[in-house]
């Protein structure tokens, strides 16, 4: 504290994670001998940069870049990139120190990172976001790569800024390789890539209550956000019978018992790329609330009767009265789909429950479609040691482990299962199981390939 005091993000992401961290400590000194939690406190690198570019008078502008390179002790750096005016190294800190966490855990061999810039993208024009990426680019390339730092998009860096950044590092370094996670099909990104945080805090909520006996279908859902996170949020929690009821962005937030239409919600903020006014113009049942209305120390999206609540928008979402406001109005499950989650667990320890139990999970999907692409990319299926198996399923219970059955008995084993979704199938619930297993050469991906086809499944 006494050495960041100007950084309180970051001494609260430290503090929080040292506190839970102390029982290891206590059972393994020489966690504390050998100084890991300092080191692993202490980012490997912090760079700051400044960017230059021009807007659409012909004025030069400037911002301050950043990229903290945390944590490379298993793999190369990976995090995302956010731009938005709140952007400064402390939270950059906050984010990347619980970004080694969450990546580890995966299971996965890659490292923690955070950038991004105070640029705020909200009423720029696309030649000015352009001209932009290619300017932090142009800062940013020469300390990444596939196998050094491989950098993602957070709020206000979604496909379009990605695809301006993958494009001016691809020039000036004349290589094209998996440096960027979240880019367009067409030039190396993955199905799914857009929807997999949304989709796997959902898939992770109904997993947990399943084995609570319990399920998403007939629950009410707030959901806080309006980009990638939220949006794809509320299309798995409908297509698994809940009813997403709550939307926000930073201007304010729409409520419709009816639940939210997720078509006009991408078209609000995909396709036109409006506020949440817009939707509300669009939906006469919604009802907005602008920023300005929110009870005093609350944010609105919370203050609704729901079973459970996503916060999907940015980090520390929940404080101590939306709380509050979630138990008394009857909200069972936290479901955290933008990081920060020990925050909302440490907030709702300090409200009694009164024997009602509310549970906090956190998501992680996009890290995993970033190892699918460095596998892809990097050739290692060629060879014959990594096979990525495709199976249609018809989303009928148990088939997940009748696959994962059958590869295990022909001696492969599988590092990581996806879920895509499949376009060309004329059945409702059919998606794509992609497996990625260790395997020996090319004879055993055949062999596994056969016996999968021979236990009745039909690979793509």
């Amino acid at each position: 504290k006494a050495k960041y005091p100007y950084q309180p993000e970051f001494l609260q992401a430290a503090e929080e994670i040292l506190t839970t961290l102390q029982p290891v400590v206590e059972k393994e000194p020489k966690y504390e001998k050998y100084k890991i939690l300092e080191r692993m406190c202490e980012p490997e690198r912090t760079i700051s940069f400044r960017v230059e570019w021009v807007d659409d008078k012909g004025e030069v502008q400037v911002n301050k870049g950043y990229r903290v390179q945390f944590n490379s002790a298993i793999g190369p750096y990976k995090g995302g990139i956010r731009l938005h005016p709140t952007v400064n190294e402390g939270v950059l800190k906050f984010l990347g120190l619980e970004q080694i966490l969450k990546n580890s855990l995966t299971g996965t061999p890659i490292g923690g990172a955070k950038g991004g810039s105070d640029f705020d993208p909200k009423g720029k024009s696309d030649n000015e976001i352009m001209r932009f990426c290619q300017a932090f680019m142009i800062q940013l390339h020469r300390y990444i790569g596939a196998t050094i730092d491989v950098p993602a998009g957070d709020i206000g860096t979604g496909g379009r800024e990605i695809g301006y950044m993958y494009g001016a590092y691809k020039r000036l370094t004349t290589r094209y390789e998996g440096v960027l996670t979240g880019k367009g099909l067409n030039y190396g990104g993955s199905l799914a890539r857009t929807e997999a945080t949304g989709y796997g805090t959902v898939y992770f909520t109904d997993a947990m209550l399943k084995d609570r006996g319990d399920s998403l279908k007939g629950k009410v859902c707030a959901v806080s956000g309006s980009g990638n996170v939220a949006i794809y949020c509320c299309e798995k929690l409908i297509q698994l019978g809940a009813k997403p009821v709550t939307v926000s962005d930073s201007t304010g937030t729409i409520y419709d018992e009816n639940g939210i239409d997720v078509a006009v919600l991408k078209q609000v903020k995909e396709v036109e790329r409006a506020r949440l006014t817009r939707y509300a113009e669009l939906v006469k049942t919604a009802k907005y609330t602008p920023v300005e209305q929110y009870p005093a120390g609350k944010h609105q999206v919370w203050c609704y009767k729901v079973d459970c609540a996503f916060p999907c928008a940015t980090q520390n979402e929940l404080n101590e009265e939306d709380a509050k406001t979630l138990l008394a109005n009857g909200c069972k499950v936290v479901a955290e789909g933008a990081g920060a989650t020990s925050v909302a667990a440490v907030m709702f320890n300090k409200v009694p429950v009164k024997g009602k139990k509310v549970v906090c999970i956190v998501s992680g999907g996009n890290i995993d479609v970033t190892i699918l692409n460095r596998v892809v990319e990097r050739g290692l299926a060629k060879s014959g040691r990594i096979a990525i198996i495709n199976v249609e399923l018809d989303d009928k219970p148990g088939k997940l482990v009748e696959v994962a059955s059958v590869i295990a008995k022909a001696g492969a084993n599988i590092t990581n299962v996806y879920h895509d979704r499949n376009s060309d199938s004329e059945k409702v619930n059919s998606c794509i199981l992609r497996v990625i297993c260790e395997t020996r050469n090319q004879e055993h991906v055949a062999a596994i390939n056969n016996a999968l086809r021979e236990s009745g499944f039909k690979l793509v």
